[in-house]
């Protein structure tokens, strides 16, 4: 993929994230995590798969791994309503597992796929997203550990942001580097400059072919920074200097492949970008409210006595 295309997509994710936020403040959107400033990390990233045998788990904050799968993005955003369990849209056919609002959730559950995937002899790799913070949690160095022990074709993809809410990385990821802990389990690890889209869609087309040719994980760190709040309810400016964020303001991923590309070329993409804002933006407002018999399917393989007395109580 090249760079126009890349940058085509990045204003994708760039607007429709700032259309989330508005819709936040303007009531149509419960909360929404904003992830300005890391559409090179998770769009160079996602562009690398093979979207027949490849699967991506993300966190909550992957708007842009979504846009770069060509997920449907009502469905994808419609996990800021609580409508469903994880959105709307199809993950089987999208490839894009369910968003995991679980700190490091996603990361085990990548683990496990990749570990399908090379007993049923696919070829497919799996690709994880968490954040710096996630890194220090458990279940993210047991699902390291297991990966490394079998060889399993699987992307640990960091983003490493700076902040794990409002607690810098160098107070939480010891050593200083997510990407040096790979060295601990004998798997390649790789830091990236996460707001050079090209460099991502580089070291993360290794890594795939590196998983598929029985090579092992590969740990990816991705050095971004998330230019807004942690969420719509939160105040960056508490924790971190104004200094900081201009600095890395200079280093928008999307105004950098923009530089690199003529003046008509961004100027299409722009309006390419509005036209789908509107139409997310539509059909999100057009979604309703979902049946509330809807919270007790899909809860168990098979319904439980229990539950099923639950849902006759309830009258839905």
């Amino acid at each position: 993929m090249d760079l126009p295309e890349l940058h085509r997509l990045m204003l994708v994710a760039r607007r429709i994230d700032e259309e989330a936020i508005a819709m936040q403040r303007q009531g149509e959107l419960p909360g929404y995590a904003p992830m300005k400033g890391q559409e090179a990390a998770q769009v160079g990233s996602a562009a690398a798969l093979d979207l027949t045998r490849d699967f991506a788990f993300p966190n909550y904050r992957d708007l842009g791994a979504a846009v770069a799968m060509g997920v449907d993005l009502v469905g994808y955003l419609s996990t800021h309503l609580g409508t469903w369990h994880g959105g709307m849209y199809d993950p089987q056919a999208s490839r894009l597992a369910p968003v995991n609002a679980v700190v490091g959730g996603a990361v085990p559950h990548a683990v496990g796929w990749a570990m399908g995937a090379r007993l049923d002899g696919t070829g497919g790799v799996a690709i994880t997203y968490f954040g710096d913070g996630a890194s220090s949690q458990g279940d993210v160095h047991e699902a390291l550990n297991f990966a490394a022990v079998y060889r399993l074709p699987v992307i640990f993809f960091c983003q490493n942001n700076g902040w794990a809410i409002s607690v810098p990385a160098e107070r939480q990821v010891a050593g200083g580097s997510v990407a040096a802990r790979a060295a601990g389990y004998g798997i390649e690890g790789v830091r990236v400059d996460g707001n050079d889209v090209l460099a991502v869609f580089e070291a993360t087309s290794e890594a795939l072919c590196r998983g598929r040719d029985g090579g092992g994980p590969t740990v990816i760190e991705a050095m971004t920074y998330r230019m807004g709040p942690h969420s719509t309810s939160d105040d960056p400016g508490r924790y971190r200097t104004l200094e900081e964020e201009r600095e890395w303001a200079e280093r928008d991923p999307v105004a950098r492949a923009a530089a690199n590309l003529p003046a008509e070329v961004v100027a299409e993409a722009e309006a390419h970008a509005a036209q789908v804002v509107r139409q997310v933006r539509e059909g999100l407002i057009a979604t309703g409210e979902r049946p509330a018999g809807e919270l007790f399917s899909f809860v168990y393989r098979e319904p439980t006595k229990a539950l099923l007395d639950q849902q006759r109580g309830s009258h839905v």
